[in-house]
C-alpha cells in the first residue's frame, strides 16, 4: 500500500537522494495523515454523539490534534523546499528537523496531560462504571486498526527517505494505538470484574493503565526530541554515507587514497563535504585538476552532495619512503586499528631523516600522545638509519578515513 501511494503521487520515488523526491514523499505522508486523522475524528465524534459515549467523543479530539501534527509535518517538508537566500545560503532543509521537534513537543505535552489526569483518576476514581457496549468496542478496535496502519505507513516512508519528522509521526501514531488499547482494556476488564465480583474497580484500572501509557509516551517523546535535536547540533555522518563517498572516490583509477573526510549536514538532501584526495605527483597539475572537477561534478549530479576536494600530491617513486611509510601505517594499526596517519613525507638529513606526518587519534587514545610517539619510534628501532618523528596530532572524527599506502 505504501509503495503504491508513492508510485502514484511521486515520480522517481526511489531516488531518495534527491531533495525534490524526499519533499514529495514527505508531503504525501503528511496529506495521508491529515485525511486519516480527520476521518477518524469525524467518525468517532459522530458515533460518540449518537451513542452518548463521551469517551469516544473525547478521543475524537485527540485525532484532531494528530491531524494538526500532520499539518506541521506537511508544512515542514513544504518550507524545507525553499531555495537558498542571502540569509540562509545553505537552504532551509533543516526546517524538516524543526517540524519533527514540534511533533515531539506535542507528544510530550499529551504525555504530561495524560499522566496528570491518570494520577488523579488513580487516587480519585470515578464512581460511575464506564458503559461498555458493542458500538464502543467496535469503534475503538477500528481506531486501533487505523492508527496501526498509519504508524506502519509513516515508518515505511520515514525509513525510505530517512526522515526524523516522519519517524516522530510514526511514534505518535504508535502511542495512540497504545492509549486506545489501554482504554479498551481498562473498560472491558473493569466491566468483567464488576460483573463477576460486584466490585467497581474500573476507575483504578483505567488510572493505572493511563499512568503506564503516559510514562511510555513521555519516554518516547524525549527520545524523539533527542533524535531531532542531534542533527541540529551537529552529529557524525552516517557510516553508510561515508563508505559510499569513499568507495566512489576510490573508484577513480588515478586516486591513490583519501583522508580527512568531513560531511556537513544542512538538512536532508542538503549535504556538503570536504575531503583530501591523494594522487601521483607526476600527473600534470591541469590533468589532476580535471580529474578532481569530474569527481566533484559526479557527486553533485548523482549523489546531490556538494563536494570540495583538496589535492594531495603523493611521491610514488621513492622506495625508502614508501617502505617506511607502510611500516609506520602497520605500526599504528598494531597499536589500535582506529589509529591512522596521513600526509606522510620524509625529509633527509646527514645524521638522520625526519618523518613528518599527521596522526588521527581516536577518542580512546586522546591524552596519550607521548606514549604513541614513543611506541611509533620504537617500531623503527631495527632500522639501520636514524629517524626522528615530527607528528601533528589530529582528533579523529567519526568519518575520518585512513591514508593511502603512498607517501607525500
Amino acid at each position: 500500500m505504501t509503495g503504491l501511494l508513492l508510485r502514484l503521487f511521486v515520480k522517481n520515488y526511489k531516488d531518495t537522494d534527491s531533495p525534490q523526491v524526499r519533499s514529495a514523499c514527505g508531503k504525501v505522508a503528511g496529506l495521508v495523515g491529515i485525511v486519516c486523522n480527520l476521518l477518524l475524528c469525524a467518525g468517532k465524534f459522530l458515533i460518540g454523539t449518537l451513542s452518548g459515549a463521551l469517551s469516544i467523543a473525547a478521543d475524537a479530539v485527540n485525532n484532531l490534534s494528530d491531524a494538526a501534527s500532520s499539518i506541521i509535518t506537511l508544512l515542514g517538508f513544504k518550507l524545507a523546499e525553499k531555495p537558498a537566500d542571502d540569509e540562509h545560503p545553505f537552504g532551509h532543509a533543516r526546517l524538516e528537523y524543526l517540524s519533527g521537534l514540534m511533533v515531539s513537543a506535542l507528544i510530550l505535552i499529551i504525555g504530561a496531560m495524560l499522566l496528570v489526569s491518570s494520577v488523579k483518576k488513580l487516587f480519585s476514581p470515578d464512581p460511575e462504571t464506564v458503559a461498555v457496549s458493542a458500538v464502543l468496542i467496535i469503534v475503538l478496535l477500528l481506531s486501533i486498526a487505523g492508527k496501526l496502519w498509519l504508524m506502519l505507513f509513516y515508518k515505511k516512508v520515514g525509513r525510505h527517505i530517512k526522515s526524523a519528522s516522519l519517524e516522530a509521526s510514526s511514534a505518535d501514531s504508535r502511542n495512540d494505538v497504545l492509549s486506545t488499547a489501554a482504554v479498551l482494556l481498562a473498560c472491558v476488564t473493569g466491566a468483567l470484574i464488576q460483573r463477576f465480583t460486584g466490585h467497581d474497580v474500573g476507575g483504578y484500572i483505567d488510572g493505572a493503565m493511563g499512568v503506564l501509557v503516559a510514562l511510555f509516551i513521555l519516554v518516547s517523546g524525549f527520545g524523539i526530541a533527542k533524535d531531532t535535536i542531534s542533527p541540529l547540533l551537529g552529529e557524525p555522518a552516517d557510516p553508510e554515507l561515508v563508505r559510499s563517498i569513499r568507495d566512489d572516490i576510490l573508484a577513480h583509477d588515478k586516486v591513490l587514497g583519501i583522508h580527512d573526510l568531513i560531511v556537513h549536514d544542512y538538512g536532508p538532501g542538503q549535504r556538503f563535504a570536504t575531503v583530501h584526495v591523494e594522487m601521483d605527483m607526476r600527473i600534470p597539475p591541469l590533468d589532476a585538476h580535471d580529474i578532481i572537477d569530474n569527481i566533484e561534478m559526479d557527486f553533485r549530479k548523482n549523489h546531490h552532495i556538494e563536494l570540495v576536494i583538496h589535492y594531495d600530491p603523493v611521491v610514488t617513486d621513492d622506495a625508502e619512503a614508501n617502505r617506511i611509510h607502510a611500516h609506520m601505517v602497520q605500526a599504528a594499526r598494531d597499536i589500535d586499528p582506529a589509529l591512522s596517519l596521513h600526509d606522510f613525507r620524509m625529509v633527509r638529513g646527514q645524521s638522520h631523516n625526519n618523518l613528518i606526518f599527521d596522526l588521527a587519534v581516536p577518542k580512546q587514545l586522546r591524552g596519550k600522545e607521548k606514549e604513541l610517539h614513543q611506541r611509533l619510534l620504537d617500531a623503527l628501532s631495527d632500522e639501520p638509519k636514524k629517524y626522528y618523528l615530527v607528528i601533528t596530532y589530529d582528533e579523529a572524527a567519526f568519518n575520518a578515513l585512513p591514508a593511502s599506502a603512498g607517501s607525500e
